[in-house]
């Protein structure tokens, strides 16, 4: 179970985040190595101005961020993370208006590299926008 000072820790490493609070990121759901997160639809981040589609770069910004997140709740951690790797794969574009919400799990923790899977969605979690592996910095506490 995550404990009260890993969920005020994790939203306190959204906040200092100067993007994630430009982008408008919010914590939905946090647990034992899973965050969700959610960001706005907003007309700044559109990155196709015909289409209304934002920008993959927003999209990248939410998973990354994400991914920290549900490193921090895990609860072998023992402080911040920082991303080692992360590969993003675009499934299609989201859809103009919709908020883009994020989902990130740790499935496997060393001493030093936690390893996360994620992926976004606008809506319907079975057709993804995107989804991501990654490498992060760890520091355990075990």
């Amino acid at each position: 179970m995550v404990s009260t000072d890993q969920i005020k820790f994790a939203q306190q490493f959204i906040e200092a985040i100067p993007h994630a609070k430009a982008l408008g990121m919010t914590v939905t759901n946090l647990q034992d190595g899973v965050a969700e997160l959610e960001m706005p639809y907003d007309d700044r981040f559109i990155g196709d101005p015909d289409t209304g589609v934002i920008s993959g770069g927003a999209i990248s910004a939410l998973m990354d961020t994400c991914c920290g997140a549900a490193v921090v709740s895990h609860p072998d951690m023992n402080g911040a993370t920082a991303t080692i790797d992360l590969r993003i794969d675009y499934m299609r574009a989201a859809k103009p208006g919709d908020r883009i919400i994020a989902r990130a799990e740790v499935y496997h923790m060393t001493r030093t590299v936690a390893f996360v899977r994620a992926t976004s969605h606008d809506n319907d979690p079975d057709n993804p926008v995107a989804t991501a592996t990654g490498a992060f910095t760890a520091e355990k506490t075990s």
